[in-house]
């Protein structure tokens, strides 16, 4: 799949035009959004059969690495409705179809959001502090408060879970919650550092219902062989790379046009592209830069592959989100050095850039857990 045929030079243009306005307004990216739905971007996973672009995680990687070159807020936001889409197509793939009708609503305009993050909730996927209840008719309500819930203005579904604490073992429930039902309000709280046009705003629940055909899963509480959390896991981390990608790849075309643009008084005026000191550091970042693409495009292939690398998948898909945030945290770094004092204004670019790295430090795996998971991986468990 090309990604210039379905995000062609001329959009990517105009959602490069309005990032900077959002970040300054902290406001949602509506026009982008509406831009991307009559793209059919939102159905990327969804199969050409049933209007979608039939797209792969490999597309998909190159799809949002080249929207993050021009818009990481709009494409950190747009991550979290392709991320349960593409959960939906790695069961599917693997012959589990729990969650069909996520590529069925998405084939019909839904939006879906992931509402599972909670402040204080370091287990992340294997806990969750948000009470789950079931109800007579055998689906369940929610009651909790999830953060960082991209998409705030326009999801209409919104996959979550909570903790069934009821029966005689704990549970963790997973289920999809609408948006025209009540049970759920959003706090007016999004005003970030960076990020701030994916409008990441906080959902509080009060007893949001799932119907009971749209309760997915009853897990047990801790880490699980389930292909759903596989599915959630490698699809949430394999984006965020590809986001992440995208950003130092855009800071490192900044530096480069930086080095070009940029002139020396104390040399005559010669381009700084001329200075060796310059170049040796803008051959660092690119070797950073190839260094990220190879792995990512590995690890979308062997998702689309179905390679099974058993207990070592979840080093990988840790460790790649950890390179690619870190990776795009030291590139525009290093773009900011080249680019000199100009970068250090509001509302430059590169600023901008600057701020939306540093989200990379808060999503899961943090870096703490990463590390925890390779280690546990080449090592072995924790003794004792």
């Amino acid at each position: 799949m090309d990604p210039g045929a379905v995000l062609p030079d001329a959009l990517i243009e105009d959602i490069r035009s309005r990032a900077g306005g959002y970040d300054e307004r902290n406001e949602f990216f509506q026009e982008d959004f509406d831009a991307l739905v009559a793209a059919g971007y939102l159905k990327a996973f969804v199969a050409r059969g049933e209007g979608g672009l039939g797209a792969g995680m490999a597309d998909v990687v190159r799809l949002q690495r080249r929207l993050a070159q021009a818009a990481p807020a709009t494409a950190l936001a747009v991550n979290m409705h392709l991320v349960w889409t593409g959960v939906a197509k790695v069961l599917a793939d693997r012959g589990d179809e729990t969650l069909e009708f996520v590529l069925e609503e998405a084939a019909a305009g839904e939006v879906f959001a992931f509402g599972v993050s909670e402040a204080g909730n370091d287990a992340v996927l294997f806990d969750s502090i948000t009470d789950a209840v079931p109800q007579p008719d055998g689906g369940y309500s929610f009651t909790g408060t999830k953060v960082f819930t991209s998409l705030a203005p326009v999801w209409t579904r919104m996959g979550t879970f909570g903790k069934d604490a009821t029966g005689p073992e704990d549970l963790l429930v997973w289920g999809f919650i609408r948006r025209d039902r009540p049970g759920w309000r959003h706090l007016d709280d999004w005003n970030t550092l960076g990020m701030r046009a994916s409008q990441s705003r906080t959902t509080v629940l009060e007893g949001a219902t799932a119907s009971p055909d749209r309760i997915v899963r009853k897990l047990p509480v801790g880490p699980t062989p389930d292909l759903l959390t596989f599915g959630i896991f490698s699809v949430f981390e394999t984006l965020l790379a590809a986001v992440y990608t995208g950003v130092a790849e855009r800071a490192l075309a900044l530096a480069v046009d930086a080095a070009h643009r940029r002139r020396s008084h104390r040399n005559g005026g010669r381009a700084y592209s001329q200075d060796p000191d310059i170049r040796w550091q803008i051959a660092e970042l690119g070797m950073a830069v190839d260094a990220m693409i190879p792995q990512l495009d590995a690890v979308a292939a062997d998702l689309d592959g179905l390679v099974d690398r058993g207990p070592a998948w979840f080093r990988a898909l840790s460790g790649l989100k950890h390179r690619a945030s870190e990776t795009a945290k030291s590139v525009v770094d290093g773009a900011m050095r080249v680019g000199g004092g100009g970068g250090y204004f509001r509302g430059s670019e590169l600023e901008r850039l600057y701020r939306d790295a540093l989200a990379g430090l808060y999503h899961p795996s943090d870096p703490e857990s990463a590390h925890a998971t390779v280690a546990a991986n080449l090592l072995g468990p924790l003794e004792g």
